[in-house]
């Protein structure tokens, strides 16, 4: 991986705590908050911009709905004082939201996306900021998704969803890169 820019901003999609809840079935990745909670260490050490995109639910029912613990981010992606917080009602980080004016006001060029979950949000928000000219990176063991069926009625193991998902991404969208190599990346720049 090249080395990132110094403004390379840090985009969180939906690290909150309604994927918590047992009804989203198996889920892939356990480590996916830990490695969020590097990367985002990482950014506020070097002074990074940092963005937060969190859904908000429409449906009464909607394990994100505003007032509820679903709605809140998870401890590992708590938003510090001054960093952005755009709420979506859509899969996408950029649909109803500032996202997009506020990078490119900032000459923000290059986004690392994190989050869940993979095959959805990430997915959905990384194909736009692709579509949207932004270098963008998808961090594969900082995302995570669940298992889920086919039009078949097969259930899907969540691996297996979350590894299509960064292989449709990869090389089109966006590049798939892990956490290590980002980190990685992030100290050559500030060397």
């Amino acid at each position: 991986m090249q080395k990132l820019p110094v403004n390379a901003a840090l985009v969180l999609i939906d690290v909150q705590q309604g994927f918590n809840d047992s009804s989203w079935g198996e889920r892939n990745n356990p480590e996916a908050e830990a490695n969020i909670a590097r990367l985002l260490a990482a950014w506020r050490q070097t002074r990074r911009p940092v963005f937060h995109v969190h859904h908000v639910s429409q449906s009464p029912e909607g394990c994100f709905r505003p007032g509820t613990q679903g709605n809140l981010p998870k401890p590992e992606a708590e938003p510090m004082p001054g960093e952005p917080i755009y709420l979506k009602r859509v899969n996408s980080g950029f649909i109803g939201t500032r996202l997009e004016e506020d990078l490119r006001a900032a000459g923000i060029e290059t986004l690392v996306i994190v989050g869940l979950t993979t095959n959805h949000c990430v997915s959905t928000t990384a194909r736009m900021a692709g579509n949207l000219d932004f270098k963008t990176y998808v961090v594969s063991d900082a995302t995570a998704t669940f298992a889920r069926r086919t039009l078949d009625g097969r259930l899907r193991p969540a691996q297996e969803v979350h590894d299509a998902a960064l292989s449709d991404l990869h090389e089109e969208f966006a590049t798939v890169v892990t956490t290590d190599a980002v980190l990685a990346a992030a100290v050559k720049t500030a060397a």
